[in-house]
């Protein structure tokens, strides 16, 4: 059981790091027009880095999981 929460929380941390970098280089792309004065993106390229943050949380719930499985692990072995 431990090694499945294992590569369940491994997955989530993944998952979440590729929402954050998505969600970083979204942010870049549109920032880049505001400075150079360039013709602004649609609304909807704005949403995307939105996926910044969104990643960030997803990235926490993994190691909140990965922690409590380890802490599960460490009290049945104390017993």
């Amino acid at each position: 059981m431990s090694h499945q929460t294992a590569d369940r929380s491994d997955a989530i941390v993944r998952a979440g790091a590729i929402l954050f970098a998505l969600g970083a280089v979204a942010t870049l792309v549109t920032f880049v027009p505001l400075f150079l004065d360039l013709t602004r993106l649609p609304t909807a390229a704005y949403w995307v880095c939105m996926t910044m943050p969104l990643g960030l949380l997803v990235s926490l719930v993994g190691l909140l999981v990965s922690a409590r499985a380890q802490k599960r692990r460490a009290q049945a072995a104390a017993q």
